[in-house]
């Protein structure tokens, strides 16, 4: 890491400086992270982004936390929670392992838990990036006359470009599992998936209906396109969405709805803008059939190594393949790894237009 540009993380419109601290290492132990403000030191905050209680004996702060990141602020034999305390000057109280609760911070000073509220949240945010997405915001295209297309597309790939280099039947979308994503969350609990299903609820009152008039959209699923730059070496290909009436109001509502998800907290910016894509074929399924992959644009895979196919024939013969057309009337929030009586991923929570 270049000392003279460390890591900058933004939690709560502030900006902190992640610094690697290098410890004795014990056998087979990975390093630690410690986290620090910047500029400054920590126990200047304001503490105006959360709520500390006086006490009789002091102060005290309790931090929502879901209970799979308790370790974290634990650390290896207690380590983690030990060197804040000690700095900070306070003791933390956190919940047993498996049960939901808030972690409490107590102290004398009023400094010093807001010193470690501020370190404890800098932590979590780190560490919640590292975790697999739970979640996903999509939009169902899985409708019977968009399902018989794509199998067509399937047969027709497969009867054309079998001998093309990576090409298999392995590649292509589970039909009944079509979708749009809008983008990925990490919901840990039950009370994130309220959350989420409760900012959903606004964003309908906010703007959607607004933009919807109340009604379903119609959208035409046609033509298809990679993502990465050659197409010699592809990963992903998807179908390409737009509204038949030509309007941006699908665009709209994508955008502005992750945009309130980003600022919630909920769901990490990745893109400037929602690239509205339905993915047919990709070679994380090649790897293992059951990874319901929806964060396609990343890039990223939990698997080393990926073998790319040879795109070029099918963006060729099928550039302009015509999928259907269908009518969205609501944006689900939808659970990986699951399926419901359609074969469809299990709904946590939907936003519906009518």
């Amino acid at each position: 890491m270049d000392v003279l540009r460390p890591p900058l993380i933004r939690i709560g419109g502030r900006v902190y400086r992640k610094n690697l601290i290098q410890e004795q290492a014990f056998p087979h132990e990975e390093e630690e992270e410690d986290f620090y403000a910047g500029p400054g030191d920590c126990a200047d905050e304001p503490g105006d982004a959360f709520v500390v209680e006086e006490t009789e004996r002091g102060f005290q702060c309790r931090v929502e936390v879901p209970s799979p990141l308790y370790k974290y602020i634990i650390g290896k034999k207690g380590e983690t929670k030990k060197r804040l305390e000690t700095e900070t000057r306070t003791s933390i109280s956190i919940p047993k392992p498996g049960v939901e609760g808030d972690i409490v911070i107590t102290g004398q000073q009023r400094s010093g838990v807001v010193s470690a509220r501020t370190r404890i949240d800098v932590l979590l945010d780190s560490f919640r990036r590292k975790q697999p997405f739970t979640h996903f915001l999509s939009f169902a295209l899985n409708h019977p006359h968009i399902q018989e297309s794509f199998l067509h597309f399937k047969e027709q790939v497969l009867e054309k470009c079998s001998k093309d280099h990576g090409v298999s039947s392995s590649l292509f979308q589970n039909p009944e599992k079509l979708h749009l994503t809008l983008g990925t969350l990490v919901l840990l609990n039950e009370q994130e998936i309220q959350k989420a299903c409760d900012l959903l609820q606004r964003c309908k009152e906010d703007f959607v209906d607004q933009i919807t008039g109340g009604h379903p959209l119609t959208v035409e699923v046609a033509g298809v396109e990679y993502m990465n730059d050659d197409p010699a070496m592809t990963d992903v290909l998807y179908a390409k969405v737009h509204m038949k009436d030509g309007s941006d109001r699908l665009q709209m509502i994508a955008d502005q709805l992750v945009e309130r998800f980003v600022a919630s907290g909920l769901m990490l910016k990745e893109w400037d803008r929602v690239k509205l894509h339905a993915t047919v074929m990709n070679t994380l399924f090649r790897k293992d059939p059951t990874e319901e992959r929806n964060n396609t644009m990343t890039g990223k895979s939990s698997f080393k190594e990926r073998e790319s196919f040879d795109g070029r024939n099918i963006l060729k013969l099928f550039e302009n393949f015509y999928f259907g057309e269908v009518q969205l009337d609501s944006v689900r929030l939808s659970q990986r790894f699951s399926s419901d009586a359609s074969g469809y991923y299990a709904t946590s929570g939907q936003l519906c237009f009518s």
